[in-house]
């Protein structure tokens, strides 16, 4: 009996000491949001560093065991464009839309579009312990991929519609920007949008953005997605635009709500 009890004492300071070499540091909020931007960045040079893109477009990390992926670029090494917000976009090539005859077709991504999109989409915290930043708590956005395969039609974080603006209960709420996620919408516009894809068409993911929080949400009040705060947080999208269409002028924000 004291055998056992001593098994399951032992077993204990185990698994004790593994959920403590599993716990994330802890964050503390810095008082000067020009910190938090630092740590952004730190962190996206990081990820960018640390990550590379597979033959169908997927943001994979480096493995330490295998030696499949050592002749890899990585994310900072495929012509990465940074925009004036800090929106980092990175356009894959060999997998853009090819140059369409169709003169009713348009592929340029236009401000108030509505688009489909295929892709992944994850939040994270730029978090500095030590002296050391990385991104952790690394949060589903969306996965349309490993989810139903279906893409998105018209998300507001890339376009919110007058109607849900009129709708508003709060002056924050009236605002696009509660809703939009402005390094997405400033970056996306650099690609050009397939012709409507079928659904069931497989996918090849055009590129990478990197939205930094203060290309996001930063520290102001936003739209709750997923029931989540976003505060201080980063997003990372992985995606192929399906299609895009002109939005009916009756969807379309008036001068005031932008």
């Amino acid at each position: 009996m004291k055998k056992i009890f001593l098994y399951i004492l032992a077993g204990s300071l185990c698994f004790s000491a593994c959920k403590k070499d599993d716990d994330v540091s802890t964050y503390v909020e810095p008082e000067d949001i020009a910190t938090q931007n630092t740590y952004d960045d730190q962190a996206i040079s990081k990820f960018m560093n640390e990550n590379y893109l597979d033959a169908q477009g997927n943001i994979k990390a480096f493995s330490s065991t295998d030696t499949a992926d050592d002749n890899e670029k990585k994310l900072s090494e495929l012509s990465p464009i940074t925009l004036p917000s800090g929106t980092i976009y990175i356009i894959r090539t060999g997998a853009q839309p090819p140059a369409d005859p169709d003169p009713n077709y348009d592929p340029t991504i236009k401000t108030d579009d509505v688009i489909k999109f295929m892709g992944r989409v994850y939040s994270y915290l730029a978090v500095n312990s030590d002296g050391n930043t990385s991104f952790q708590s690394k949060a589903t956005f969306l996965n349309t991929i490993d989810g139903s395969g279906i893409p998105a039609i018209d998300p507001m974080y890339y376009y919110v519609k007058k109607s849900i603006l009129d709708a508003g209960t709060t002056d924050a709420a009236k605002k696009a920007s509660y809703y939009q996620i402005s390094g997405f919408r400033e970056a996306l516009q650099k690609f050009k949008s397939f012709k409507n894809l079928s659904s069931e068409t497989p996918y090849n993911l055009q590129g990478v953005i990197i939205v930094p929080s203060r290309a996001a949400f930063a520290r102001n009040p936003h739209y709750p997605y997923l029931n989540t705060s976003y505060r201080n947080k980063s997003f990372i999208f992985n995606f192929q635009i399906y299609g895009r269409s002109d939005r009916p002028s009756g969807e379309k924000q008036t001068q005031e709500q932008q």
